[in-house]
C-alpha cells in the first residue's frame, strides 16, 4: 500500500508536491510562499448591502487607520482620527489600531515616511488587518506605492466617504449623484498591466492604412477610461433632467412666495430629528454618519400662522470630497435658494466649533454664506453643563435645543418666525363670508395684524405677498391701519 493511501490527508506545497517528498525542502515552505502574504479565497469583506444589522456584522473588514499630523494641536489630530474611526465603523469595518505621524507635510511617495511604512507593514501583519485607511486624499502614486509595500488594500478618506454614500443612497437621484462622484474619483486612479492588455489593430485598418500602422492599439486601460467617461456623460444628462424637476418644484414655491428654511449642518448632528420635531415629518432617524442623503421638504407654520417649507439636507464633514460637492450641487441648491438656514451642530461633541468651520466652508462653496443663519446647538440633553456654558459664551446668539426631548423648540419656533421675511404688501380688506378661501390664504400666506367679524364680512389688516394682494384688491377697505 502506498504512503498516500496510508495517509490520505497529505499537506502539499504550492507546486503540488507533498511536504517531505523532497529531502531538500522537507519541513520548509518555498521561498515564494514564505515571502508572499496570502489571501484566503471567498472571505472578502467588501460590503454589498448593509440594510440588515446581522449581515453587516458578518461582513466586517479589519482595518488600521493612518494619519499625518501637519498642523494644529495633538487634540486636533486625535479628533480627526476619532472621526475617521467613526467613518470606518459606519462603512462596516472593525478598527484594530490607529497611527499618526508628525510631519510638516505628507510624503509625496508614500503619504507617511518610508521607514514608517515598514513599521506599518509589521503592525498590519501582526494584527491580521486586511485594509489600511489613510486620513487624507491619496494621489494615484501614493495609493499604488502603499499597496505594493503593504500587500493589503489601501483606502483614503475620500474613497471611504464615497463608499458610505453608496451604501446609504436610496433614491434614483441619490444613487446617480454618488455614482458620478465615484467615477470622477476613479478616473485618475485607473491602473492597467501594460502591453499584456493591449488591443492590436491587424489586417486592413481604417482609411486604407496597412503596414506600418499596426501597433499596440487601444489598451484595456484606455477602453475602461473611455467607458467611464461615457457613463459620466450619461449620468450628467440624467441628473440635469432630475434637476429640472427639482427647479420646477422650487419655482412653484417661489411663485406662491412661500418662505423656505433649510436645515444644514454636520453629519449626525440631529438634523432629521429636528425636522421631525418641527413638522412631524416622520423621516428616518439613525445614529450614524450620513444617514440622510436625499433632501426631504415639509410644509409647516410659524407661531403666528404663516406657512413655510423646511428642508432636511445631506450632512457635511471635515474635508468633504470635492467630487461629492460637485455631484450633489443640485441637491445642495436647496440650501442656497432658502430664505433662512438653520445651522445645526452637535452640542455633545467635544469640538462643536470645528463642525461650524467645516459646514461654513462647504456653504461658501455653494454660495450660501450670505444667507441669514440661526445657529442651533442640538442634543443639549446629552451635553455636559461645562461644555454648554462654554458654547453659550462662544455662541451667544445660538438657540440651544434638544430635538429628542423638545427642550428649547418653542423658542426656536419664535426665532424662525421672526427671521423669515415678512410679506411686502400691506392690505386692509373687508372680505365677504362666502369668500372664506381668501381669508384662509391670508392666514396661511400672510401676517395678520388685526381681524374682526362684521355684518358685511371679515375685516382684516395684514401683510401679504403681491399675488395675494392683487387677488383681494377688489375687497379693499378705505380705512387703513398701519402695520408694524
Amino acid at each position: 500500500m502506498s504512503t498516500h493511501e496510508e495517509h490520505p490527508e497529505v499537506i502539499r506545497l504550492s507546486d503540488g508536491r507533498p511536504v517531505g517528498d523532497d529531502p531538500g525542502t522537507r519541513g520548509e515552505l518555498d521561498l515564494a510562499d514564505r515571502a508572499a502574504l496570502r489571501r484566503v479565497v471567498s472571505l472578502s469583506t467588501e460590503l454589498t448591502d448593509v440594510t440588515e444589522v446581522e449581515y453587516r456584522r458578518l461582513q466586517l473588514e479589519r482595518v488600521v487607520l493612518v494619519g499625518v499630523w501637519t498642523d494644529g494641536s495633538a487634540a486636533d489630530a486625535e479628533s480627526s482620527m476619532a472621526e475617521l474611526s467613526r467613518l470606518a465603523e459606519t462603512a462596516g469595518s472593525e478598527v484594530l489600531d490607529a497611527l499618526v505621524q508628525r510631519r510638516r507635510h505628507p510624503d509625496a511617495a508614500t503619504y507617511i515616511g518610508s521607514g514608517k511604512v515598514a513599521e506599518l507593514k509589521e503592525l498590519v501583519e501582526v494584527l491580521g488587518a486586511d485594509t489600511v485607511i489613510c486620513d487624507g486624499e491619496l494621489s494615484p502614486g501614493q495609493l499604488r506605492n502603499l499597496e505594493e509595500r503593504l500587500n493589503v488594500k489601501v483606502v483614503d478618506r475620500t474613497a471611504l466617504i464615497l463608499d458610505i454614500f453608496a451604501q446609504h443612497a436610496r433614491s434614483k437621484e441619490g444613487k446617480a449623484q454618488v455614482e458620478l462622484a465615484q467615477l470622477n474619483y476613479l478616473v485618475p486612479r485607473l491602473r492597467g498591466w501594460g502591453a499584456a492588455l493591449s488591443r492590436q489593430r491587424g489586417g486592413r485598418v481604417a482609411a486604407g492604412a496597412g503596414i506600418g500602422s499596426r501597433g499596440p492599439g487601444e489598451t484595456k486601460l484606455e477602453i475602461d477610461r473611455r467607458r467611464i467617461h461615457r457613463r459620466i456623460a450619461q449620468l450628467r444628462s440624467e441628473l440635469a433632467a432630475m434637476r429640472k424637476v427639482r427647479d420646477t418644484k422650487r419655482s412653484q414655491r417661489r411663485a406662491n412666495e412661500v418662505p423656505a428654511v433649510a436645515i444644514a449642518g454636520y453629519t449626525n448632528a440631529g438634523k432629521s430629528s429636528l425636522l421631525n420635531r418641527l413638522t412631524q415629518a416622520g423621516v428616518l432617524v439613525e445614529d450614524s454618519l450620513f444617514a440622510t442623503l436625499d433632501p426631504t421638504t415639509r410644509r409647516t407654520r410659524t407661531t403666528d400662522g404663516r406657512e413655510y417649507t423646511l428642508t432636511d439636507t445631506v450632512g457635511f464633514v471635515r474635508h468633504l470630497p470635492h467630487q461629492l460637492v460637485e455631484s450633489f450641487r443640485s441637491t445642495l441648491e436647496e440650501i442656497s435658494d432658502a430664505d433662512l438656514v438653520l445651522h445645526v451642530l452637535d452640542g455633545s461633541d467635544p469640538h462643536p466649533e470645528d463642525q461650524v468651520s467645516a459646514v461654513r466652508e462647504v456653504l461658501a462653496e455653494i454660495d450660501a454664506r450670505r444667507l441669514p443663519e440661526i445657529l442651533v446647538v442640538n442634543k443639549v440633553d446629552a451635553a455636559d453643563e461645562i461644555g454648554l456654558t462654554r458654547l453659550r459664551h462662544l455662541m451667544p446668539d445660538a438657540a440651544f435645543v434638544s430635538a429628542h426631548t423638545g427642550e428649547g423648540i418653542d423658542v426656536l419656533r419664535r426665532r424662525i418666525a421672526a427671521a423669515l421675511p415678512d410679506p411686502s404688501v400691506a392690505v386692509h380688506v373687508l372680505i365677504p363670508f362666502e369668500r372664506g378661501d381668501l381669508v384662509s390664504r391670508i392666514h396661511a400666506e400672510g401676517r395678520v395684524a388685526e381681524e374682526d367679524h362684521e355684518a358685511g364680512g371679515t375685516r382684516i389688516t395684514a401683510r401679504v405677498h403681491a399675488e395675494l394682494a392683487a387677488a383681494v384688491a377688489s375687497f379693499a377697505s378705505p380705512v387703513a391701519a398701519p402695520i408694524g
